[in-house]
């Protein structure tokens, strides 16, 4: 079976494309690489009513499965919205494209668990901040988006645990098979970016979180997929091949090709 992984798509952050442009580039790659499936980890767009309509427009024009979890881009909502952050969540949870809370089968070895997750601080340096000025999601002048965009209407901290918490019951249930996790925060500090730097020692707090770090040890995880970092890295340690196949806004491309860089992004997972 051939799996295709990306995430970070953000079509509708383009200075030159569309968002059907990169719908008409992503069903051409599928096809091309005679995918069986293809996962999708998180930040397609910046609102809920363009990230579905696109997804099962993939999922339509390409006849193969589709499954994904939203990324925090997926969960913004501006000023005039009138669904809540929850409510969001839980339009994207009951969709059946959508893995949170429902493990996909594949076969009777293989299983897919996955969740947006969210971040909990432990990336930053800490020495340097503390957990109060962390919560203010402010620095050097910029601001954490999500602090403006979305409202849990819990702290970062207790949305991260709520999320790891989700997901150990999930693996629970698949605890028998060979397991891809996809989420769409970082959950390996290798993917953060590297410190010290003036501006991440800070909003790497916003990147990861520490949260799954026990799932590796004690579950059958072979793959890990995750995005938000917007660059592109595969690692493999102690048996778990770690993948970040973010496409990312079109000024961080390697080039200015979108069908190129689509080519260059999307990582393939033969079970």
């Amino acid at each position: 079976m051939k799996i295709g992984a990306i995430s970070d798509l953000h079509i509708d952050r383009s200075n030159h494309y569309f968002p059907k442009d990169f719908e008409d580039v992503l069903i051409d790659e599928v096809k091309r690489l005679k995918l069986d499936m293809l996962l999708i980890a998180g930040d397609i767009s910046n609102h809920y009513q363009q990230t579905m309509p696109f997804i099962q427009n993939v999922k339509h024009q390409t006849n193969i499965e589709v499954l994904f979890i939203p990324g925090n881009h997926d969960y913004w909502k501006n000023e005039a919205e009138e669904k809540t952050s929850y409510e969001i969540f839980e339009y994207y949870k009951s969709q059946p494209e959508s893995i949170i809370a429902d493990p996909y089968i594949i076969n009777e070895e293989w299983a897919i668990v996955g969740h947006s997750g969210w971040y909990d601080y432990s990336f930053a340096d800490s020495e340097k901040f503390s957990l109060e000025r962390l919560e203010r999601r402010k620095y050097y002048g910029s601001t954490w988006l999500d602090k403006e965009r979305i409202d849990w209407g819990k702290s970062d901290l207790e949305m991260s645990k709520l999320a790891a918490d989700s997901v150990r019951r999930d693996l629970e249930k698949v605890k028998d098979k060979n397991i891809i996790l996809m989420t769409h925060i970082v959950t390996h500090k290798q993917f953060a970016v590297p410190m010290p730097h003036r501006i991440f020692d800070y909003f790497n707090a916003f990147i990861g979180t520490s949260d799954f770090d026990l799932f590796y040890e004690k579950y059958p995880i072979k793959y890990s997929i995750m995005g938000h970092v917007h660059f592109r890295n595969n690692i493999e340690e102690k048996g778990v091949n770690f993948i970040c196949p973010c496409l990312g806004y079109q000024r961080e491309w390697r080039s200015k090709d979108l069908k190129q860089e689509i080519q260059n992004t999307i990582q393939i997972i033969e079970i």
